[in-house]
This record gives C-alpha cells, sequence and structure tokens, in this order.
C-alpha cells in the first residue's frame, strides 16, 4: 500500500459509515511487516501527569482488540501501566530498551510534564541514589527516541494538568525536548488517532501535521463541519436545554473551532459522540483546552469574554 492510499483510507473511514479503522489497518500492517521482512514498531510508553484516561481509551479499541494490536503491530517494550515489572526490574528494562533500540523506538509520551520545582511533582522511578522525575525521564528519552508522540491533550499542550492556576507548572511535551513532537490530541484520545498515528509512522514514517503538529490524517477538519446538526446552525434553529435536538452552539458547543473528525469517527465503540448524546463538544483536542472552553455551557463569544481577564 502507498502512502496516499492509506491516507485515502483513513478518510474513507469516516465517511461511509465504516468506522473500524484498527480493524482494517492490522491486517495492511501486518502484511507490510510480513513482505518487508521487518520488525514491528518499538514503543517505549512513559505515563506521568494525566489521569490515565488515553491509555483506558487505547484498552478500549475494538475489532480488533487491544491485544491484536501488541501482537500484530507494536512492540511495547516499556510502559508504566502495561508492564509487569516493577522496580528495579521496570527501570532495568526501561535503560536496556532505550540503548538497544537507539534511533528505532517511538517515544510515547502520555501526560504533562510539572517543570516547576524540577519536576518534582511527577516521580516516575526510585533509585537508591534519587528520583527520576518525567522531566528528567522524557528529556532523556527523547533524544534517543526516532519519534516522540504526545498522546491526549495533557501531553500535546498541557491541557487539564495545565488548567488554571497550575499549581505544578505542567506543559506540553513540546515544551522541554528540544525536537519535534507529534500531537495526539484529545482528552481523551480516540483510539483510531493513536493506532492510525503508529500505523503511519511504522510504514511511511512522519505524517502531514497541521501548524499544531497534529496529524492532518484526523485533525484536518473541524467538527463544526461535519456535525449532524449543522443545518440546524445554518438556519439559525438552537437549542434551549440540554437534550434538544436542535444545535448546540447556544449551550456552549466549541465544535466552529476544534479541528477532529468525531462526527463521523464516533466514539464508544463506534457508536455515538457527544452531540450525538445531546451534550454540547467541549473542544477537547484544542490548544487552549480546558481554560478556553470554559465556561462549558456558555457561547463561544462568552467563552472569550470570560477567558480575557486574567489567568
Amino acid at each position: 500500500m502507498r502512502k496516499e492510499e492509506y491516507v485515502n483510507l483513513c478518510r474513507k473511514q469516516r465517511s461511509n459509515n465504516s468506522y473500524s479503522l484498527s480493524g482494517t489497518i492490522l491486517p495492511l500492517v501486518k502484511d507490510y511487516l510480513q513482505h518487508n521482512r521487518t520488525n514491528k514498531l518499538p514503543v517505549i510508553w512513559v505515563e506521568t501527569n494525566d489521569s490515565g484516561d488515553n491509555n483506558i481509551s487505547f484498552m478500549n479499541t475494538t475489532y480488533p482488540y487491544l491485544d491484536r494490536v501488541f501482537s500484530d503491530m507494536i512492540d511495547l517494550l516499556y510502559s508504566n501501566t502495561f508492564m509487569a515489572a516493577q522496580g528495579k526490574e521496570a527501570l532495568y528494562i526501561l535503560e536496556q530498551a532505550a540503548t538497544t533500540y537507539k534511533d528505532k523506538f517511538v517515544l510515547v509520551v502520555e501526560g504533562a510534564i510539572p517543570v516547576k520545582d524540577n519536576g518534582l511533582y511527577n516521580i516516575i522511578a526510585r533509585t537508591e541514589n534519587k528520583n527520576i522525575t518525567a522531566l528528567e525521564a522524557v528529556k532523556w528519552l527523547s533524544m534517543s527516541a526516532k519519534y516522540v508522540v504526545a498522546i491526549g491533550t495533557c501531553a500535546s499542550f498541557g491541557g487539564p494538568s495545565a488548567a488554571r492556576p497550575n499549581i505544578t507548572g505542567s506543559v506540553g511535551v513540546r515544551d522541554v525536548v528540544n525536537r519535534e513532537v507529534i500531537n495526539v490530541s484529545g482528552c481523551p484520545v480516540n483510539p483510531d488517532w493513536f493506532v492510525g498515528t503508529l500505523a503511519h509512522l511504522l510504514m511511511f514514517g512522519r505524517p502531514e501535521l497541521d501548524d499544531l503538529n497534529r496529524p492532518k490524517l484526523f485533525y484536518e477538519f473541524i467538527v463544526h463541519r461535519h456535525c449532524q446538526r449543522r443545518s440546524c446552525f445554518d438556519r439559525g434553529d438552537f437549542a434551549e436545554r440540554l437534550g434538544d435536538i436542535e444545535c448546540m452552539f447556544s449551550l456552549g458547543c466549541v465544535g466552529p473551532r476544534t479541528p477532529a473528525d468525531c462526527p463521523y469517527r464516533l466514539w464508544v465503540n463506534h457508536v455515538s459522540w457527544p452531540v450525538k448524546a445531546n451534550t454540547p463538544c467541549i473542544g477537547c483536542t484544542n490548544e487552549d483546552f480546558p481554560d478556553g472552553s470554559e465556561p462549558f455551557f456558555t457561547t463561544l463569544p462568552e467563552k472569550r469574554k470570560n477567558n480575557q481577564g486574567p489567568a
């Protein structure tokens, strides 16, 4: 499969009611690995300052299920969420993986990076001599990685972890490493966005990115463009309360400025998404989420007015 065909496949999967992108990708990846006699994508996954929602969302990938992603596509070298090892053994595995797969592995970072007080608000490992902060670990690992992927809005831009008043000084990965970071934002991330990005890195390398380094495969168009209630917006037919079937712009929907393919990609086993469930889009893929989306149930002009004040 050529790169252009893969891009078209991702777009097709969001426009023809065939939503299981992961299920379509994995056979292609398996064929690619066999044909090119190459190995699975080596991944080191570090969870830092977050709520754990992205790995939970990733575990909810269906058709195929999570085990197929591990067995057929990625070689998960280290993950403080998914691995069985703990303590010294886990740290040894991390050090060996970073050395053995230098310039070959993909560093996946889930969560923001606290930088206040030299990062002491997020410790990912302890040794007999010192604590290893997320700040130290991400800087170290990023120097040896072939690609760095920030999964979720916290890792991409700071997200809820960096929301006002941000007492830990949390920032996105891009603010602590001196290299390009591919931002797969979302709170949480859609499993297809993450799996699709990793598959692209394996078969074709770096995907085309937007101005915030999000893969255009999934963030090229705003939610508003393809929203099933767009005709209501165009007619000026707005909801008065949650649960109404009209456009939710009046109730604080941030879809008009939120890049994501949620209306067609869908969530919850590919059968629903927030607007279908009668709640506004809150703009979770955006660089300024959540502060820029607050107050959640007021219109965009009121949000802007609210966010012009001091932080």
